[in-house]
């Protein structure tokens, strides 16, 4: 995406017209029942090439709640896919392999796979095609809940090995419990879905470029990486719990925002519902403060429609979250509302007249507890076990300072509670040294998906380059 604060290139400033693409992009580069309001599957008509630093668009979209191989795991078997998959694994340079599941084609001309994941009476349950578009209830993909998912028998182990041996076990207890009669399909963190459940994302992975290492910022849930997305830290947060104060919250290495308002670069966050820059920027409301204008606004201007005015440099563009209209694919919504307003954002700019210097840029913001097999990295910060200092579930901010930059004094910060449920030797001392024992934020998240569309991707490319919300 464009280089963030704190950790990665700090190159914003320098490049013209608009931002600094991540090293990963340049090498890149309704109920279930129901219908959706937009045209889901529009082809899109596409061409590529030119120079990168003719980019004056970027645009973000980033949805809720799905890992990289409960997406995209079976993208190689997709009829007339450009791609393959190799039971060895993908070769750097090799652009046209792509680390999904390990699948074969059975007698009834399904996808038979053999990624598996062991459940609690010794048995082991197989990666199987979600039968389902809603799936019910949501599933585990909390702080401590993700560092078991990775590994069961060590959670603050994660950064040493991460087998990805806790999806089944996790779920069993947490969120689907067993019913004392198994089916093949029950534990559904190990399903996953293909073209026929996904067309207009799978044409995109096919028509431009994806890359199969992004990841996830934090082992964790929602806010956490969200905040690393617009502030390239949580500053201590690890619970989707922590409620932002009024004004938003007030990061002490500030934000994208921050960043881009200095350099004058313009950005808007478009939403329906709230946008989620409502965490750090709150002084006015939706479609009033200029930062903050509507979907339907951004598809005007998308389009070139008169009178709508200019498209920013940077924009942000949110789904719905939550309510009746909830269209961001957290479960249990219909991953096809999600397609559906994803089509809008690429169709608007496709056809309209910022295409020809625009890139799109659309992930997802963690796993939300579905299986992948790729073990998080480690962070790329060095030997440092932070981001900024600050340790998990001891926020520190400068909404009260000198009290909130201490450990602990951070506001909103209820996040302690499920930093010690990960590691127990934090409550002996919750706002003291940090144990080293305990797992902090030196290891990315759970694969994600990422696509990049534009003129500039290439065509049907799987990039192998390692990066998360921060890069």
């Amino acid at each position: 995406m464009v280089a963030w604060t704190v950790r990665g290139v700090r190159s914003l400033a320098r490049l013209a017209p608009v931002a600094a693409l991540s090293l990963a992009a340049l090498s890149l580069v309704a109920a279930c029942t129901g219908s959706s309001s937009a045209p889901a599957h529009e082809s899109p008509r596409f061409s590529r090439g030119g120079d990168i630093y003719k980019v004056n668009h970027v645009i973000i979209v980033m949805m809720e709640n799905h890992s990289f191989d409960n997406y995209f795991g079976a993208l190689a078997y997709a009829p007339g896919s450009p791609y393959y998959a190799s039971s060895a694994g993908c070769a750097r340079g090799d652009h046209e392999c792509v680390d999904g599941l390990s699948c074969g084609i059975d007698a009834t001309g399904s996808l038979a796979c053999t990624n598996s994941n062991p459940d609690d009476d010794g048995s082991r349950v197989t990666a199987f095609h979600e039968p389902t578009r809603c799936v019910i209830p949501d599933l585990a993909h909390a702080w401590p809940q993700t560092h078991l998912e990775a590994n069961f028998s060590d959670p603050n182990g994660t950064l040493l090995a991460s087998p990805n041996d806790g999806f089944v076990r996790v779920n069993d207890v947490m969120e689907q419990p067993d019913n004392g009669v198994e089916s093949a399909t029950e534990d559904q963190t190990m399903g996953f879905y293909t073209q026929d459940d996904l067309p207009f994302y799978y044409e995109l992975a096919q028509t431009f470029a994806i890359d199969d290492r992004y990841f996830s910022s934090v082992l964790g849930p929602t806010l956490p990486n969200r905040m690393y997305l617009m502030a390239a830290t949580s500053f201590g947060h690890v619970t989707t719990l922590d409620a932002a104060p009024q004004g938003g919250f007030a990061p002490i290495t500030g934000t994208i925002f921050d960043l881009l308002d200095s350099r004058a670069v313009s950005w808007a966050d478009y939403s329906q519902s709230g946008p989620q820059a409502f965490l750090f920027r709150q002084q006015g409301g939706l479609g009033m403060d200029p930062h903050f204008p509507t979907l339907q606004t951004f598809l005007a201007q998308a389009e070139g429609q008169p009178g709508a005015g200019e498209l920013p440099q940077v924009s942000l563009v949110d789904p719905v979250f939550g309510g009746p209209e909830e269209n961001d694919e957290h479960p249990p919504t219909d991953v096809e509302r999600g397609q559906a307003f994803v089509s809008q954002i690429v169709n608007a700019v496709r056809n309209g007249p910022e295409w020809k210097d625009s890139v799109i840029f659309i992930t997802w913001d963690e796993h939300g507890g579905f299986y992948d097999h790729v073990m998080p990295p480690p962070a790329r910060q060095g030997n440092s076990r932070t981001p900024d200092g600050i340790f998990p579930g001891q926020c520190a901010d400068l909404s009260s300072p000198p009290e909130s930059e201490q450990p602990g004094g951070g506001a909103g910060c209820t996040s302690i509670s499920d930093a010690e449920l990960l590691c127990p030797a934090l409550m002996d001392n919750p706002t003291g040294p940090y144990p080293a024992s305990c797992a902090s934020f030196d290891q990315l998240g759970i694969r994600v998906p990422l696509l990049v569309v534009s003129p500039f991707a290439k065509a049907h490319y799987v990039s192998h380059a390692t990066a998360d919300h921060a890069s």
